[in-house]
C-alpha cells in the first residue's frame, strides 16, 4: 500500500504508544533482569493496548551488548545466540541498556529506539548529547536532496570524527534506516518468523522489488543501492553508536520524507525532551553552522 495517502496521525500514535512502552518499562529495570525478561514484559504491555502484528517483537540489549560487539547481521561471532535476540544477560547498576520494539496496530507501524543507563552512565550521557548532531544532520542532508548513500557516509565521518563506531552497520544490510509501510487494517492477530512481522517483511519485499525497478532502495545504507534521492515516505532512521566496544546508545524514529523536503514524523520524543531539558534543543542557527 506504498503508494495511498499515509494516515499520519495515525503512524504518530503508535509511534508514542511504542515510546511510551519504552518509557514505562525503563523506569521499572532492576538490577538481575535479564534481557529476555524485559523483552516479554514489553510485548505484554503493548498486547495489552491492542498491538496485533510487528516490525519486530521487542529486543533488549544491555551492558556491552548495546556496542553490538562481536554484532554481524543476524550472527554473532564470539558466541551461538543470534546477535539480535534477548539473551539470558542480566543488568547491573550503571550498565547500559537499549530498547527497541517496533509495534504494528490496525495496520500502522512505528520502530523506536529507547537507550540509557540503569543508575545513570556518563559515556552513555555523552553518547545521548552527540546524537542531536546526527538528527540534525540527517534531516539537513535530506531535505538539500542529497543521496541516502551520501547521507549515510556523512553519519559514518560523523561518527569518525566524534570517536565511536557506526554500530548501525553491523545490522542486516548495514542499514541506517528502512522503509515503512502502511498495511491493509484489520484487528485479528497476525503471524511472526523469528520476531519479525510476516506482512512487513513481505511489504518491505514487495518495495525491495519495486525499487529494483525503478532505482532506489527500501535500506538505507552507505553503499551503492542507496546511492539515489531521497524517496518519499516514511523511514525508520537509527543512528547507533558505540564507544570502543563496551557501550553504545541510539535514538529510532519516523522520517517523513515529501516531493520537496522532510521532517520528523513527531518532536514529541525522549530524546528530544532529554535534550530540551539540558538545554541543547532546539539548536541555534550560529551552533549548528
Amino acid at each position: 500500500m506504498a503508494d495511498q495517502a499515509l494516515d499520519l496521525s495515525a503512524f504518530r500514535d503508535v509511534q508514542r504508544l511504542a515510546y511510551q512502552c519504552a518509557e514505562t518499562i525503563a523506569a521499572e529495570l532492576k538490577p538481575g533482569m535479564t534481557e529476555r525478561e524485559v523483552a516479554a514484559q514489553m510485548k505484554d504491555w503493548l498486547l495489552a493496548r491492542g498491538v496485533n502484528d510487528w516490525f519486530h517483537q521487542p529486543f533488549a540489549w544491555f551492558g556491552e551488548r548495546t556496542a553490538f560487539r562481536g554484532f554481524v547481521g543476524f550472527r554473532h561471532l564470539g558466541g551461538f545466540n543470534p546477535a539480535f535476540y534477548p539473551t539470558w544477560k542480566r543488568l547491573e547498576p550503571g550498565m547500559a541498556f537499549i530498547l527497541d520494539v517496533a509495534p504494528s496496530l490496525n495496520g500502522i507501524s512505528a520502530d523506536i529506539g529507547y537507550s540509557g543507563a540503569l543508575g545513570g552512565n556518563a559515556i552513555v550521557d555523552r553518547i545521548m548529547d552527540d546524537l542531536l548532531d546526527y538528527r540534525e544532520l540527517i534531516l539537513g542532508m535530506v531535505r538539500e536532496r542529497r543521496h541516502l548513500s551520501e547521507v549515510s557516509q556523512a553519519v559514518d565521518r560523523l561518527c569518525a570524527r566524534q570517536g565511536y563506531e557506526p554500530r548501525h552497520k553491523a545490522y542486516p544490510f548495514e542499514v541506517l534506516a528502512h522503509r515503512v509501510e502502511m498495511l491493509k487494517p484489520d484487528e485479528k492477530a497476525h503471524t511472526s518468523v523469528m520476531h519479525f512481522g510476516l506482512r512487513n517483511l513481505t511489504a518491505l519485499g514487495r518495495d525491495m522489488l519495486r525499487g529494483k525497478r525503478e532505482g532506489w532502495s527500501p535500506l538505507w545504507s552507505s553503499n551503492a543501492a542507496s546511492d539515489h534521492p531521497p524517496t518519499p515516505g516514511l523511514w525508520a532512521v537509527e543512528p547507533h553508536l558505540g564507544f570502543r566496544g563496551i557501550t553504545g546508545a541510539k535514538f529510532e524514529e519516523l522520517l517523513l520524507v515529501t516531493k520537496d523536503g522532510a521532517r520528523w514524523l513527531d518532536d514529541d520524543v525522549p530524546h528530544v525532551r532529554r535534550w530540551m531539558e539540558r538545554g541543547l534543543w532546539p539548536v541555534k542557527k550560529s551552533q549548528a553552522a
